[in-house]
């Protein structure tokens, strides 16, 4: 785990240098979330229905805004080369979360628990129970990183 810490805290100060003002999802929030997701791997590629180092399907991409790499024009291979790119990916994470981010945990407050609930289970089932290792890892993630 703490061998791919490294790849946590590159794409933490990676994401924090291109998000700097507006976010919703914090940098430590979105390291954790790609972390889980695939070890943060940026060589991933797509597999079956997901890609890229935030496993994001065709339909969340397009929930999101259909963003592009570079603001490029739409093409029949936007998705795939968005997602598999941090920082475009990481742009479609946050636009997901400000159209359906909420508490789905029930405290009271949105929080990046929240986040990963609807980017692991979706908006509308972000109450149902995450697999206790993606939680685990997330969790140690967030501990290791939140307080620095």
């Amino acid at each position: 785990m703490f061998v791919k810490v490294s790849w946590v805290a590159v794409t933490i100060i990676t994401l924090f240098c291109v998000y700097t003002s507006a976010q919703i999802v914090s940098q430590v929030c979105l390291g954790c979330i790609c972390e889980v997701s695939s070890g943060c791997n940026t060589t991933i590629g797509c597999s079956e229905t997901v890609c890229g180092p935030f496993a994001i399907t065709w339909g969340y991409w397009f929930d999101a805004g259909k963003p592009t790499l570079n603001s490029e024009p739409l093409s029949d291979n936007a998705y795939a080369k968005c997602v598999n790119d941090p920082y475009c990916a990481a742009a479609a994470v946050q636009n997901y979360m400000t159209k359906f981010g909420h508490d789905c945990t029930g405290n009271g407050v949105i929080d990046c628990e929240d986040y990963l609930r609807i980017h692991r289970l979706g908006a509308n089932g972000c109450t149902g129970a995450l697999n206790s290792k993606y939680e685990n890892r997330f969790k140690l993630c967030l501990q290791t990183f939140q307080n620095q």
